[in-house]
């Protein structure tokens, strides 16, 4: 493990620790969990993690383009403040060239050119702590193949290699970042870091044509309908595979050959994975990377409560890493260190619910628990 990742870890942990002493007391934790692995110290959510949204939409070459661009920049403004507990102060929406005279144009805090881009990192810089996590969105044109692939913004355009280095200086928080624009891939090669999920919407320079993943994406998002293990939670692997499995069936009604095939890495290799899982070379971290606050719908709860519920999530994802690290296991360690943490993940739920929750919504647990059971 690396040194800023220690130190942020034992940080967490120290804060954690006078909140959590009580709950863990309370709920009888007396077996100790498993080792899960550098992987448990990547996008862990707590009460106190501050979630942030970067949404940059380059200008739009066509009518067509720039209605579309427009309407998947405001689509996901609006679903991060409506399902994800964003608000105006941790979504920031550069757009073009920072326009807001058109229906909704409130919500657009600057221009997407080199100025606005480092202005709106330098102010989030000064926003963020040790464990917060930050999502960047990229809408619109992507032109070039390695160190001169480029995001096309108004004025000179910006590399990936410069993007980086203005993404270097938040080696304290967990980032992801879903570039949507075409010919992505060697931008987003460049963005390849340690404990960093990176998305793009293409696999090669010569995928030139306006993807359209980005829509399928958000759609994603909105209303959780990518949640495949129905935990009411959107993971980044889940909304890539909602988007890439849509995107191919648009294209097989359309009788198109593909022009776009989307891949992810979350691994610092910049190898991107076409088809990534728990349990291959990408897809770990994406699995425990999600976008929702802790407090998105549970804004009348109590500070017991919120460490109760960030318990479950806590445990949730332990479940998750451990799954993705079966291979590592015999047999019966596997189980006998599965079990223990479906035991806890058990009794804080039924707690929660049993305390908290007056409706007859399923237990979150139950998708974890069947998701180790098919392994």
């Amino acid at each position: 493990m690396n040194q800023f990742r220690l130190k942020r870890h034992v940080t967490r942990l120290a804060r954690r620790s006078v909140g959590l002493l009580s709950l863990l007391t309370s709920l009888l934790v007396s077996a100790q969990l498993p080792d899960l692995g550098d992987n448990a110290n990547f996008f862990l959510d707590t009460p106190e993690t501050s979630k942030f949204a970067v949404i940059m939409t380059g200008p739009a070459v066509g009518d067509e383009n720039s209605s579309r661009f427009r309407q998947w920049s405001l689509s996901l403004h609006d679903i991060l403040t409506r399902d994800y507990g964003y608000t105006s102060d941790t979504i920031t929406l550069l757009y073009d060239r920072g326009d807001t005279s058109f229906v909704g144009g409130e919500r657009v805090d600057g221009a997407t050119d080199r100025e606005g881009i480092e202005g709106a990192l330098d102010e989030l810089a000064e926003q963020v702590k040790t464990g917060d996590q930050i999502t960047l969105y990229l809408i619109g044109h992507g032109s070039g193949a390695e160190e001169e692939a480029k995001f096309n913004i108004v004025g000179p355009d910006i590399t990936g290699l410069e993007f980086a280095e203005m993404l270097d200086r938040f080696d304290q928080q967990d980032m992801v970042v879903v570039n949507t624009t075409s010919a992505s891939f060697g931008f987003s090669s460049s963005l390849s870091s340690e404990g960093r999920v990176v998305i793009s919407s293409t696999r090669s320079p010569s995928e030139r044509y306006d993807p359209i993943f980005s829509g399928y994406f958000i759609e994603a998002l909105d209303q959780r309908n990518g949640d495949r293990d129905k935990n009411n939670r959107v993971s980044m692997l889940e909304a890539f595979e909602y988007a890439k499995a849509n995107v191919e069936l648009w294209y097989e009604e359309q009788g198109r050959l593909a022009a776009e095939h989307a891949g992810l890495d979350d691994n610092g290799d910049a190898l991107f994975s076409l088809n990534p899982a728990v349990d291959v070379a990408d897809g770990r971290l994406a699995e425990i990377a999600y976008i929702d606050t802790l407090v998105d719908d549970s804004a009348d709860l109590s500070a017991e409560a919120l460490q109760l519920k960030a318990r479950i999530q806590e445990l949730e994802r332990s479940v998750i890493i451990m799954r993705g690290r079966k291979a590592e296991y015999l047999e019966a360690d596997y189980w006998s260190q599965m079990e223990t943490l479906l035991v806890e993940l058990a009794r804080a739920t039924a707690r929660f619910n049993a305390q908290y929750r007056s409706d007859d919504s399923p237990n979150s647990q139950n998708s974890q628990i069947d998701g180790a059971s098919n392994d």
